[in-house]
């Protein structure tokens, strides 16, 4: 198997079983976040969560208690390095130590490039990937004080691809991919291995993050079909954990886009722009909003509601994948035709 998920291993998996870990997990007020605490919960582990929304925190860590884990809410801005430092010291003086952080605060905002406010822009920068720099900073004192552990960052397919009216997002995705590449090496030639840094590329989730991200189309938001339910990634970090790779994508789809986007990038950019143009935005109108991207509005909630889409538009998508790799390996054959011509 070619990219990510061909895998060969980012280093040690988590030093202890996942019912004796403590895992830290940011962003886990909604979405993926909240799915991954469930997830872990349900499989005994102590989970750390942080977030803005403190309310929306504590029903998360309810919810893991009674799912059979141990939980802490620590409320957290991801863009302050001393509060992320006080995250980790706080799980530290409650659990005994960190084995696994994941990296998966993030905000959004939507609209063309030169419409982005650009405090916005830098915003999004700042939680997303500056967020992560502070993450990867708390915890790589804690791991290795641990003897080891798993570092995971959520970058999202869009660390790989691209994707209209996204630009401040993308830029930050495909940041911390590069980050974790750097992390990753400077920690084997500087003889921690131990510390496993892996990243998740997930295709589009059923989470609220369409609803809550600022919004300068002027159109309604919607995530661009197919749509996978927030558990598909959980399962992936929790894997990841387990075994931990290099990369993983979530969800088949990304996994395909990724591959079309190897073999014939050109192509791909092109039609994923046309695809994606055509379905994130709904038929209502909508007017300029900023979002969650500075105020905090998590509320415990892994779905976004947007289960009838999953299912949209799958032989339009299928469709646009073997055109594209259909038309990629066409493209390869004729250049290898013209170069035996010569």
């Amino acid at each position: 198997m070619t990219g990510p998920d061909r895998g060969y291993r980012s280093g040690m998996p988590l030093t202890r079983t996942l019912d004796d870990s403590t895992v830290v997990i940011t962003g886990a007020s909604s979405g993926i976040g909240t799915a991954t605490a469930y997830a872990l919960a349900r499989r005994g582990t102590a989970v750390v969560l942080a977030a803005r929304s403190e309310p929306a925190l504590r029903q998360v860590a309810q919810r893991c208690r009674e799912l059979g884990g141990r939980a802490l809410a620590v409320p957290t801005d991801v863009t302050d390095l001393e509060s992320v430092q006080q995250l980790a010291d706080r799980a530290v003086g409650e659990f005994g130590r960190i084995d696994a952080w994941v990296n998966n605060a993030a905000v959004s905002a939507v609209g063309l490039f030169d419409e982005i406010p650009v405090a916005e822009f830098r915003r999004v920068l700042e939680v997303n990937l500056l967020g992560t720099v502070h993450g990867i900073k708390a915890a790589l004192p804690y791991l290795g004080a641990a003897g080891g552990g798993v570092l995971i960052n959520n970058a999202s397919v869009l660390a790989e691809v691209a994707m209209p009216y996204q630009s401040a997002y993308n830029a930050a995705k495909h940041g911390i991919r590069g980050l974790a590449d750097t992390v990753r090496q400077e920690l084997r030639v500087t003889g921690r291995g131990q510390i496993s840094v892996c990243t998740v590329l997930p295709a589009t989730i059923d989470t609220p993050f369409f609803r809550h991200a600022a919004n300068h189309s002027g159109r309604e938001l919607v995530p661009p079909p197919p749509v996978y339910p927030p558990e598909v990634v959980a399962e992936t970090i929790v894997r990841l954990l387990r075994r931990p790779r290099r990369e993983a994508y979530a969800g088949g789809a990304a996994r395909l886009i990724g591959l079309q986007w190897r073999l014939a990038p050109a192509l791909v950019e092109r039609t994923l722009g046309w695809y994606l143009h055509r379905t994130q935005f709904g038929p209502g109108a909508r007017l300029d909003s900023t979002g969650n991207v500075f105020h905090a509005d998590g509320q415990a909630s892994r779905s976004g509601g947007w289960h009838g889409r999953r299912r949209q538009l799958v032989r339009m998508t299928a469709a646009f994948g073997l055109a594209a790799a259909g038309t990629a390996v066409g493209t390869m054959a004729m250049n290898r035709r013209s170069r035996s011509d010569r």
